[in-house]
């Protein structure tokens, strides 16, 4: 179209309700939306205090952020709070399609690409090549190192995440529609069930994304039916988050072995999951498969991205033995909006088709 078009900054809106601006990012191909403004002051003591704070009284944010007409229903997000910690350079609520995570390691990769970029912590040296970013997550304090050229960010991320345990091992589960089957609960900041998807008569690597998805759901909801989910720390933690199916190699390879993460009301992680990784190599250590700082690659079905990770020492989580993860992956920019509300649209606060 020639000639230029006197366009306003923002489109009409409600006046009352300020826009909310986000910057737009992916890791592996999950994508994220971080919030820049527009969100009110989320309230709290601490950090789970804000995630409950957010979930009773903010939580048209989340809708209006993630949820269609603006989003979709695997969109993810994140809200920048402060944090009660010192040595945190910043705080962040997690946000998906039915509420709000403990941990998201594809999004900390990406924050800490954006923590770097947006100035969040001071500049390194020019002579820096790696910055590290100390992200509060609702699972604790998560350290991220991210590769840095003149003060900027250039390259990959890695985290070290909270101890991540094993809650149960080889526990017989009864999935309807599929019979008895052998499950492990392990936890990378947030909790899992691991499944071989062979033991649902699926390829993980070959079926279709729909058929994963009602077995992984399948297997969620009875896990959640019959075993109670408990942290040693606090009940805001004490929750299943969803099934990941692999592809049975547990076992040390060079090769990448393969897995699909369903978590939420059915949202597909389309990276490796990084929390999942991070609760999946704990599992393999567990279990003598792995050992400490032997590195191993993990393969999203949903797009081939690959995450590596590898158990860098052990530690403890209550009672449980625990292992320090280190995950790596490469987080990329998509873009910017600016999302607002008219008062009288009836869909102002979003809808998720089923």
């Amino acid at each position: 179209m020639e000639g230029a078009l006197a366009v306003p900054r923002l489109p009409p809106h409600d006046p009352s309700t300020p826009a909310l601006s986000v910057v737009d990012m992916h890791t592996g191909g999950e994508p994220l939306r971080i919030v820049l403004a527009g969100c009110p002051e989320v309230l709290g003591p601490t950090l789970l205090a804000k995630r409950r704070y957010m979930r009773q009284h903010l939580d048209h944010v989340r809708r209006r952020l993630l949820l269609e007409p603006r989003g979709h229903r695997d969109m993810y997000g994140a809200v920048l709070v402060r944090s009660e910690l010192p040595d945190a350079h910043l705080g962040v609520l997690f946000l998906h399609n039915a509420g709000y995570s403990s941990m998201c390691g594809h999004a900390v990769l990406a924050l800490g690409r954006f923590a770097l970029d947006f100035g969040l912590l001071p500049a390194p040296p020019a002579d820096v090549r790696e910055a590290r970013v100390n992200i509060h997550c609702p699972c604790g304090l998560v350290a991220a190192f991210v590769a840095c050229e003149g003060g900027r960010s250039c390259g990959p991320v890695r985290f070290h995440s909270v101890p991540a345990f094993v809650l149960a091992s080889d526990l017989m589960v009864d999935v309807p529609g599929h019979g008895k089957v052998v499950v492990d609960i392990a936890y990378g900041g947030a909790f899992y069930a691991f499944v071989g998807a062979g033991q649902l008569g699926l390829d993980v690597c070959s079926a279709k994304t729909r058929d994963l998805v009602d077995a992984a759901s399948a297997v969620t909801a009875a896990v959640k039916a019959q075993f109670e989910i408990t942290h040693p720390e606090s009940e805001d933690l004490a929750f299943l988050y969803g099934t990941i199916l692999t592809d049975g190699k547990d076992a040390y390879d060079e090769e990448p072995t393969t897995n699909i993460c369903v978590f939420a009301d059915e949202q597909v992680d389309r990276s490796p999951t990084g929390s999942g990784v991070t609760a999946r190599i704990a599992l393999q250590y567990h279990k003598g498969l792995l050992g400490l700082n032997q590195p191993r690659a993990f393969k999203s079905s949903a797009t081939g991205s690959v995450f590596t990770g590898s158990a860098v020492k052990e530690a403890k989580c209550g009672d449980f033995k625990a292992v320090i993860v280190e995950v790596s992956g490469q987080a990329h920019y998509t873009g910017t909006a600016n999302f607002i509300v008219e008062d009288d649209d009836p869909l102002k606060d979003g809808f998720l088709l089923k």
